[in-house]
């Protein structure tokens, strides 16, 4: 197939897939065998009960009783299914079938009492259709979906891909994770920055059990969000209205949470405790020895309402992640094709030596809610942000590669039998980084007529204290890298100090707008400001947006936009260079974002479902380049270069059965950057490898390290056909390949290929009880849980090794070799999840 083909194909692949996903719900299938089940329904005192609400398991609609109780109802024939009789103060009642083609069964069904409050009913907010960008997150999806993290970025992950599963870090339209804004009730969340290898990572911030409202903007998100420029994750903690919680314990975390409120419900607080450790993740790696992580945390958000214009809520957190290495040894193996020769390359590696890291944080937030009137709302939000970090290793590896034995009839099976190098390298570092965050906030809300005004100042102090001290020593063959008769180099060293102390002065003012007219059109319109001590740099950020929804026709449509100018202030990491100096005068990346798509609901074989599709293009300048191995990002610490990412998004969601949302996600993405100044030479040698001519080469458009042509995600949840009480929950990823740069070198920036991530994970889940609290005895121990479900996770059900970098050996002729480093393999996870 020629070349322009199989781009034509790779594009129409997602096109294609959303067509196979959309055909059966839209198909008009030859007509299946059916079978009628009639009956009446009584209540406890043998009297009919009309408007009973009768459904099929799994479908959205029904049929409800006749005023004498009797009903008619055409069901599927010759498989099993169930009927689900249900009306308001009264147990759900459920009958399985299995009936034959034309075949008619006569029932009589006896409803009981419940004596069950009402349960809560999610109502779903039109107006998250009308913000471009915008996806609204189920947090209680969280808890189900089988990932080796969890969490509320598992979730995210299925909309804009992976590449890592280790890690709560994940990249949006061709940004890195640095650039994604994180808030929890309003106060801004960071990260630790010292971790360089996903297997350092501990706990994400978010308590997804704690959670009430998640957010997500992968795009032209409002003026009254921060400087950054390529997300929005936007957390809203719950407000308790009476005593509850939950509890889960599993091979990798364990949980609890407790909520509650007085009486008069003007105090309530939410607390949450989470443990997890990684052990059984990370004892399946390649370098085997003995891992010690470990990671806790405690939360806690306490309200308390002063009167009926005043509350006060105090939001407070503390974690802690230790991560111990001692390694021992590591086997990695790749696969060489080419035209001269075929090979299983392979190397091997004795360490001596340990890996001790220590990351704490802290946050302690104080708001004052103080509304006036209904139409006004004012907010005072103070806050301090600590975050401590500690690494320190000192790693001697000797290694051998070569090409290894697999003939297991061979008595050197799985050795390397032709050694094509062998040295010895030794990592060390002490590094340590003390960064607090003193923030003031004030917020403000109007409402008049069809206008919503916000507005909002803030002013922020910033104190880091840093010591970086790291290098890299390289022996091959007996001589040391690189090489200089009569001199001892070391392969690479960063040494730095600083004490940074920043101010940054922040405000925004945005209205939306709407207008009951028959177009019912929105418009939002705001502006930023930021002014950075450091760097003495004012930027300004205009941004709006709109949506129309059309009232004439049947279709159910909305169409919406967003266009404005997204900068990115300098923070500690970007301001690093790689020798571990610092540029102050670094200035804030820049960019112009434009996005537009459309939203449609619509209903297939009585099913809801939701299609939602945006294009987006950035434009970017005075980007600070960097590159990435496995999460840590090495910034140049420059303003030296221009990008862009362009790409298109498509969105389904549906429910394939009641109560069981499912999505699929799809995106096409380009993103490429020009670095200035960037140039290097090509040389020709003669028959002994000397250099005789060269041509200086002046680099253009590359790939960015995040450029990912395809992204796919896609989370499943199903249950039984007669028994909603078994489910299975099913996450696939995949992501098409990713480049991977040589490390200080102009010529190989990109030079390499990450393979395409590929992973599915599913999950079973059963009840094993259930919230049906009548049968249970004063003494039972579970009688105040409402349900308690237990869980079995397969991770990576495909076995599939998925490359996460490079490590970069040199054989006896001076030749570099790429050798592959590999993620999780199949794993096995058990967790129990009960509710009270």
């Amino acid at each position: 197939m020629a070349k322009g083909g199989k781009k034509y194909l790779v594009c129409c692949l997602p096109f294609v897939f959303f067509v196979l996903l959309l055909y059966p719900c839209t198909h008009a299938l030859a007509q299946k065998p059916t079978a009628v089940i009639s009956g009446k329904v009584f209540d406890e005192n043998e009297k009919p009960l009309s408007n009973v609400s009768i459904i099929v398991l799994g479908r959205e609609t029904g049929i409800i009783s006749s005023d004498s109780g009797t009903f008619r109802l055409r069901v599927p024939a010759d498989k099993a299914f169930a009927l689900l009789f249900s009306y308001t103060g009264y147990k759900t009642n459920q009958q399985n079938f299995l009936l034959n083609d034309k075949e008619e069964e006569h029932v009589l069904i006896r409803m009981e009492k419940s004596i069950d409050a009402l349960k809560d009913v999610t109502v779903r907010d039109e107006n998250d259709r009308k913000e471009a960008g915008l996806i609204r997150i189920n947090p209680k999806d969280a808890i189900n979906i089988p990932s080796p993290t969890g969490g509320i970025e598992s979730l995210i992950k299925v909309f804009v891909g992976s590449t890592n599963e280790l890690t709560s870090q994940y990249s949006v339209r061709g940004g890195n994770y640095d650039e994604n804004l994180i808030y929890v009730n309003d106060f801004e969340i960071y990260r630790p920055y010292l971790v360089s290898n996903a297997q350092q990572e501990g706990l994400s911030f978010i308590n997804p059990e704690m959670t009430r409202n998640v957010s997500f903007y992968n795009g032209g998100y409002q003026a009254k969000y921060g400087d950054k420029i390529s997300s929005v994750l936007d957390i809203q903690y719950k407000n308790p209205k009476q005593l509850g919680g939950s509890a889960y314990i599993g091979l990798l975390e364990q949980g609890l949470e407790l909520e509650g409120a007085t009486k008069d419900k003007r105090f309530s607080w939410l607390i949450g405790l989470r443990n997890r450790s990684n052990k059984n993740l990370l004892n399946s790696q390649e370098t085997k020895g003995n891992y010690i992580p470990s990671s806790s945390d405690i939360q806690g958000l306490f309200s308390y309402q002063l009167d009926k214009k005043n509350s006060l809520e105090l939001f407070s957190v503390y974690s802690q992640t230790a991560f111990t290495l001692i390694p021992q040894s590591a086997q990695l193996t790749s696969a060489v094709f080419s035209p001269y020769f075929t090979s299983d390359l392979a190397l091997d590696v004795f360490f001596n030596g340990q890996e001790k890291d220590l990351y704490s944080t802290s946050l302690f937030g104080l708001t004052w809610n103080h509304q006036p009137n209904k139409d006004l709302k004012l907010k005072w939000m103070i806050s301090r942000f600590n975050d401590l970090e500690h690494e320190s290793y000192d790693i001697t590896g000797d290694y051998l590669f070569g090409e290894r034995d697999f003939d297991k009839t061979s008595s050197d099976y799985g050795n390397i039998v032709n050694p094509l190098g062998a040295g010895t390298y030794q990592n060390y570092a002490r590094d340590m980084l003390n960064i607090t965050i003193l923030n003031f906030s004030h917020k403000g809300y109007y409402t008049r007529s069809n206008h919503f005004l916000q507005w909002g100042v803030s002013a922020e102090q910033e104190t880091v204290h840093d010591q970086l001290n790291e290098w890299q020593y390289q022996d091959s063959a007996g001589y040391s890298l690189p090489y200089q008769p009569g001199s001892l180099l070391l392969f690479s060293a960063e040494k730095g100090q600083a004490d940074l102390v920043s101010g940054r002065f922040t405000g925004f003012v945005q209205d939306n707008i709407s207008f009951n007219d028959a177009r019912a059109f929105t418009l939002q319109s705001g502006v930023r400001i930021n002014y950075n001590t450091l760097n003495r740099e004012t930027i300004v950020s205009p941004r709006a947006g709109f949506s129309w929804k059309p009232r004439k026709g049947n279709q159910d449509v909305v169409y919406r936009g967003a266009i404005g100018i997204y900068d990115q202030p300098p923070f500690y990491r970007e301001l690093r260079k790689p020798d571990g100096s610092l540029n102050t005068d670094l200035k804030a990346q820049k960019s112009w974002q434009v996005v537009a798509g459309a939203d449609f609901n619509f209903h297939a074989k009585e099913k809801p479902f939701r299609l939602s599709v945006e294009a987006y293009y950035k434009n970017l300048w005075d980007v600070d380049p960097y590159d990435i191995n496995n999460v840590h990002i090495q910034y140049y610490g420059t303003n030296n270069a221009r990008a862009y990412a362009a790409g298109i998004e498509g969105r389904l969601f549906g429910n394939l059965v009641k109560d069981a949302e499912s999505w699929i996600s799809i995106g096409l993405m380009h993103t490429m950057e020009k670095i200035e100044g960037a140039e290097y030479y090509n040389y020709t040698v003669d028959s002994l490898n000397r250099p005789v001519d060269s041509t200086l080469v002046h680099q253009g458009w590359i790939r960015r390290p995040t450029d990912r042509l395809l992204t796919l995600g896609m989370f499943i949840q199903d249950y039984l056909s007669t028994n909603k009480n078994f489910k299975v929950y099913l996450n696939l990823l995949y992501g098409s390949n990713l480049p991977f740069s040589i490390p200080g070198s102009v010529k190989y920036r990109d030079a390499l290929i990450i393979d395409p991530y590929i992973r599915a994970d599913i999950g079973f889940s059963a009840l094993l009880l259930d919230n049906d609290k009548s049968n249970r005895r004063s003494h039972n121990p579970f009688r105040n849980l409402e349900n308690i479900w237990a869980t079995l996770e397969v991770f990576n059900l495909i076995d599939r090794e998925n490359t996460i970098s490079y490590l970069l050996i040199k054989d006896f002729a001076n030749t570099t070799y790429a050798m592959p480093q590999r993620l999780t393999p199949r794993l096995i996870n058990l967790k129990l999840i009960t509710r009270f």
